[in-house]
């Protein structure tokens, strides 16, 4: 895989990556909350769903979603139902005005797998990657050469600006909530909430492309 196609790739996806969406938005709740440093678990559970999904699709899963109305659907609404799930609960949020470092320390590890597990099921029940990759990462494979190290290669990248974004996001959070009276904490959580609960209405929304 040739230089400019892995730089090509890079630019792509962090356009898509920054433009913001349901990950990116727990990371900055969840530095708003618990500070960057426990908001990395949101990170990894994030960065562990571009594997699955990036794998998911050199398997052919992706192929499968786009030809089958059923699974497309099934997936569609599972992720539809959890992010307005996640949008509901920050907006009965009465907000914190704890700092990040005072709250990551009251953190137990099941809350830590929480942070984890949330951004993990946020990306992996949304058909729109699993779309998105299929329709954009075969361009880049190379044919002729052993695809698994290449699918591999897009999915090192991918992740690591996931990463890099995403910390971006936890480190305003964990930065903004400093300066933020109670109201304004609440409101964070509201907007972010609310966010997530019009994601969740464009993905209930969206429907498969005809063949």
């Amino acid at each position: 895989m040739s230089e400019v196609t892995i730089l090509a790739f890079a630019l792509v996806a962090f356009i898509g990556i920054a433009t913001p969406g349901p990950t990116v938005l727990l990371a900055l709740t969840n530095g708003s909350r618990y500070g960057v440093k426990r908001a990395t678990a949101g990170m990894i559970g994030a960065m562990l769903s571009d594997f699955v999904l990036i794998g998911a699709v050199a398997l052919g899963l992706g192929a499968l979603l786009a030809a089958s109305e059923f699974w497309f659907s099934v997936i569609k609404w599972l992720g539809a139902a959890y992010l307005a799930y996640l949008g509901v609960m920050l907006l009965r949020s009465r907000g914190t005005l704890e700092l990040p470092s005072q709250a990551s320390q009251a953190m137990d590890a099941g809350a830590t797998r929480s942070i984890f597990a949330k951004s993990l099921l946020v990306a992996v029940t949304n058909p729109k990657g699993y779309l998105f990759f299929s329709a954009f990462l075969p361009q880049l494979i190379d044919p002729a050469l052993p695809q698994a190290p290449q699918y591999a290669m897009l999915a090192i990248v991918f992740a690591s600006i996931d990463f890099v974004v995403m910390f971006g996001y936890a480190l305003l959070g964990s930065q903004a909530v400093r300066f933020m009276r109670r109201s304004g904490a609440i409101w964070l959580d509201r907007i972010c909430g609310g966010a997530l609960l019009a994601l969740a209405g464009s993905l209930a929304l969206y429907r498969r492309a005809a063949n």
